[in-house]
């Protein structure tokens, strides 16, 4: 179900100085990278040309914001050991940072103490909210949009903490 959700593309094209990406599950399963992680599990490879693949739509995306001053930041909280969907998402991390996005870990065991929405979200200019909601077995469930303040000061104060508490990509050892 997605109710009162703009474009995703269209919210970050109006972004004028941050986005962000708060994630927390251990494993997704999301239509569009099935083939690529299917191969990462037979393989232990990934697919990290950003001509390739899901890239070509997000990578575009990402450096419009990036040139227009937006700072773009992913954090992803994990349990450990990691899943080997979690291992595929670290391998495929360096393409979100050549494009310009700043990506950090947070070991489960460390965010006990993080106040927490219950689903995924990005937020963008820490004014507008776009939660995303997953089956069980992680495809996508739906999403919704609100600029309701409680909300984005739940989600700002989530993310920042989840961001100073987090290990930056280079140095989160999977």
């Amino acid at each position: 179900m997605t109710q009162n959700a703009p474009d995703f593309a269209e919210l970050l094209r109006g972004a004028r100085r941050s986005a962000v990406h708060l994630e927390m599950h251990d494993s997704y399963s999301v239509g569009d990278e099935a083939e690529s992680f299917d191969r990462f599990k037979r393989t232990g490879e990934v697919d990290d040309d950003p001509n390739a693949s899901f890239w070509p739509t997000w990578i575009p995306l990402v450096e419009d914001a990036i040139s227009r001053g937006v700072v773009m930041r992913r954090a992803r909280i994990v349990s450990e050991p990691v899943t080997d969907y979690i291992r595929y998402e670290h391998a495929l991390t360096p393409v979100n940072l050549a494009a310009g996005e700043r990506v950090r870990w947070l070991p489960r065991s460390r965010a006990s103490t993080i106040a927490l929405p219950g689903n995924d979200f990005w937020l963008i200019d820490r004014r507008l909210v776009l939660f995303h909601w997953f089956t069980g077995d992680g495809d996508w469930a739906g999403h919704t949009f609100t600029e309701d303040e409680a909300a984005v000061r739940l989600c700002s104060a989530a993310f920042e903490a989840v961001w100073a508490a987090g290990i930056p990509h280079e140095e989160f050892i999977v």
